[in-house]
């Protein structure tokens, strides 16, 4: 029923439509020039048509739960006479699928039930064709199928769960957050979209408005303290339908924190604090540390200690540690416990910000904090920094040159020594009385060597050596008058053989190693012994400068070629110190431009040819080549000098060395070894005459008469003789009486000559292998009696038995 009325409807606004569009055509039409000449002449140009159509668009409710299709509408042509001729043809969203429509009568259908949140309308074609030929009997006209909304959504919020913070304190009323929901539904169409808000967990600390979502707070300031509680979880509901009973409901968390604000001034957790400080303590030092506490946190927790009263204030600071926020008590001036045992500040602590809402109006919180001093034994303190003195050079040694003072600041009042710290005083230049600290001359000063000095004193506690302290001692030297001037440099000069008199040929300057306050101020003059000879003269410019001009007009080269002119230099200072120098003139053959051309061998050093300069480094050079040379002479001769033995198995009976070549190792003709064999016999003979050891002896050499058959001679192998024990003497005497009669015989060997007596021992089961009385054959030898002398020969043994073998 109720859509056979909407179909009326429908039609009815359709031909109203109709009927205004035919009336607005037709206006249009005579407002035109053709309809105004044919209205003139009387003629009827329009002519209303009617359309075909009965519909323009259709409505359908969603969420359909009905078992048959939903009707919707009836299509009908004017050119449908009912016979069956004609058919309806649905083109468009959704036709055949959603929308269906009886071909027959135009009865249009939907076969599903429709969401108009997913889609709220469609838009389809219809035209209507002769059945039987195909033929459209009406042009295509696109129509509508909008959907009606039901309220079948709830509201949704943005955010599940929404956070955000309001400063503690704040006043009622105090916009915390905006909390926004949607609603699905359609706005336009009844009130199934239309929110209102409501809180349902969060009372009674905040409320939200019912149309904006806003959420406030809703107690005072005094309700809403941090301190007190935090965090707050406040429930939001959303409800459609204008709220009304019916509609659906949406809801979200949201969690509130009060932020802090400096409502809370800090405290000390104590009135009083005690410290012990030490009086060597230094500027800086921390005394202790004071706590405060402050119910704020972050940034309103940050304090700020001040001193506001107290004896201690010039003595002592309080700062804050950023860290802890402690206050930090330091020492701010050095501490005297003779002078003031103790001390008592007053001290306060604020926040650095404050909260002008809420500072309190009653004082600042207070403590007192008492500071004793401990006692220590301190090094003895100088009545001065440092100490400045001037003594003239020429002073005596002995004279005291200023006093220095300490005193031990303790209340024992230790004596106290001084010394001289003698790394500042290397030369030993200075000392101190130790009693009273004068400073004395022990050396004699010289300003022009060093003109200042600086040396420390110490000064000791008697009773405990370890306190001591230094002071700096400044001693200027002040200088007087002890130099005489002397020529800037070595002048040498030359005058031509012709030349004129009073002319200028050198100039000479000063130096003078003094300091006189007033400047220097030289004269010059000739020395009186030289006045008569008037050979050259001296003319003083008045500049601390002389010229020295020529005495007459002739020089003979020959006759003389150098002048040794002497000049006497003076000064004006306090005692008048002079010394004479002497300037070297050469006599010397010029051109007629007075260009020097020919003097004596010993040219003047300034003439052309090598500078003093390069003559001094060519000097340099030739010592230094010297030296390098001298040096490797020295190392050669070093490696020249071989030792005597050269290994440990080259040992000979004794060793004769000459410079000269020699015969080698068969000149064994220089030496009687028989006087080691027999050394009474042997110091009986040269009872009566000496004779010369480097001659060979006539004396046959004496061999044991019993030894077994021994190897050749060898350089690996030369084993000293072997005595008998019957032979065996002092040897040791024997060898110093011999050298005794070396030293002292004007018939000893030349100096070059070494003499060198080996005695073996007695004692070898080898007897004596020496090659010295082999004989000299090169007949095969049987060496099989090396096996009988024990385990130190068996490799020897061995080898010998393998060369046999070889052979």
């Amino acid at each position: 029923m109720r859509n056979i009325i909407l179909g009326i409807v429908c039609l009815c606004i359709c031909l109203t439509l109709d009927d205004a569009l035919a009336l607005n055509g037709r206006r249009t039409h005579i407002a035109d020039g053709e309809g105004i000449e044919a209205a003139i002449r009387g003629e009827k140009l329009l002519k209303r048509v009617r359309r075909g159509w009965m519909w323009n668009q259709f409505f359908l409710q969603e969420e359909y739960t009905g078992s048959d299709y939903q009707y919707i509408g009836k299509l009908q042509s004017d050119q449908d006479h009912g016979d069956g001729s004609v058919k309806y043809v649905l083109s468009g969203e959704g036709a055949g699928t959603i929308f269906v429509i009886d071909e027959n009568n135009g009865d249009l259908h939907a076969t599903r039930r429709l969401d108009r949140e997913e889609k709220a309308f469609y838009v389809l074609k219809a035209t209507v064709v002769n059945k039987w030929t195909g033929q459209k009997l009406e042009p295509e006209t696109e129509f509508i199928i909008k959907l009606h909304d039901i309220n079948d959504n709830e509201p949704k919020f943005s955010k599940e769960v929404y956070t955000a913070s309001v400063p503690e304190r704040s006043d009622i009323g105090t916009s915390v957050t905006q909390v926004t929901a949607t609603d699905a539904d359609d706005t336009m169409y009844g009130n199934s979209a239309k929110l209102v808000y409501s809180i349902s967990q969060g009372h009674p600390y905040f409320s939200v408005e019912p149309n904006t979502g806003v959420i406030r707070t809703a107690l005072g300031p005094g309700d809403m303290d941090r301190e007190q509680r935090e965090h707050y979880q406040v429930v939001i509901e959303a409800k459609d339908m204008g709220g009304q009973r019916g509609g659906l409901t949406g809801s979200t968390v949201v969690k509130i924190t009060l932020t802090d604000v400096n409502d809370n001034p800090p405290h000390f957790t104590q009135s009083i604090y005690q410290f012990r400080v030490p009086e060597s303590s230094t500027s800086g030092s921390v005394v202790g540390r004071i706590q405060a506490t402050d119910k704020d946190i972050g940034k309103n927790t940050e304090m700020d200690f001040t001193i506001i009263s107290g004896d201690g204030m010039e003595m002592f600071d309080i700062s804050t540690d950023k860290e802890t926020q402690e206050g930090l008590v330091t020492v701010r001036k050095p501490l005297d416990y003779e002078k003031k045992p103790s001390y008592t500040i007053e001290i306060q602590v604020q926040n650095t910000q404050e909260y002008v809402r809420f500072v309190s109006s009653g004082p600042k919180d207070v403590a007192t904090v008492r500071l004793a001093v401990d006692d220590v034994d301190e090094p003895p303190v100088f009545k001065k920094a440092s100490y400045l003195y001037e003594v003239k050079e020429d002073v005596a040694v002995g004279t005291v040159v200023g006093s220095v003072s300490a005193m031990d600041p303790d209340r024992a009042r230790s004596i106290v020594n001084y010394s001289i710290d003698r790394r500042t005083d290397r030369g030993h230049l200075f000392n101190v009385y130790p009693m009273n600290g004068s400073v004395f001359l022990l050396k004699s000063l010289d300003r022009e060597t060093t003109a200042w000095h600086n040396i420390s004193v110490v000064a000791t506690e008697l009773n405990n050596p370890r306190q001591s302290s230094s002071v700096s001692v400044y001693i200027r030297v002040l200088d007087i008058n002890d130099n005489a001037p002397m020529f800037a440099t070595v002048y040498e000069t030359f005058v031509c053989e012709k030349t004129k008199a009073g002319q200028r040929i050198q100039t000479v300057s000063a130096v003078d190693a003094d300091e006189p306050s007033s400047g220097h101020k030289f004269a010059f003059s000739l020395a009186p012994e030289e006045t008569h000879h008037r050979n050259f003269s001296v003319r003083d410019n008045g500049d601390n400068t002389a010229g020295i001009l020529t005495g007459r007009a002739t020089y003979s080269r020959l006759h003389k070629s150098v002048y040794l002119v002497p000049v006497v230099i003076t000064d004006d200072d306090y005692p008048m110190q002079s010394s004479t120098g002497t300037l070297t003139v050469r006599v010397c053959t010029c051109d007629h431009e007075g260009n020097m051309e020919l003097c004596k061998p010993e040219a003047l050093s300034s003439s052309p040819g090598l500078s003093t300069g390069a003559l001094v480094a060519i000097l340099l050079c030739a010592i230094i080549l010297l030296l390098v040379v001298v040096l490797f002479t020295a190392l050669r001769h070093q490696r020249k000098q071989e030792p005597l033995i050269n290994s440990k198995e080259d040992v000979r009976d004794n060793v004769v060395s000459y410079n000269d070549e020699g015969g080698g190792e068969e000149d064994t003709q220089a030496f009687d070894i028989g006087a080691l064999r027999h050394p009474a016999a042997a110091a009986a003979s040269d009872e009566g005459a000496k004779q010369r050891r480097d001659i060979i002896p006539t004396d046959t050499l004496l061999y044991p008469t019993t030894r077994h058959p021994a190897p050749a001679p060898s350089s690996l192998l030369m084993p000293p003789i072997r005595m008998a024990a019957r032979d065996n003497g002092d040897v040791c005497e024997f060898i110093n009486q011999r050298v005794m009669e070396n030293d002292y015989s004007p018939t000893a060997p030349p100096y070059d000559s070494l003499a060198t007596y080996a005695y073996e021992g007695v004692g070898s089961v080898a007897e004596s292998l020496s090659s010295l009385g082999s004989a000299s054959s090169e007949a095969e030898q049987d060496y099989n009696y090396l096996s009988d002398w024990g385990p130190r020969f068996r490799k020897l043994a061995d080898l010998y038995e393998a060369e046999d073998s070889d052979f």
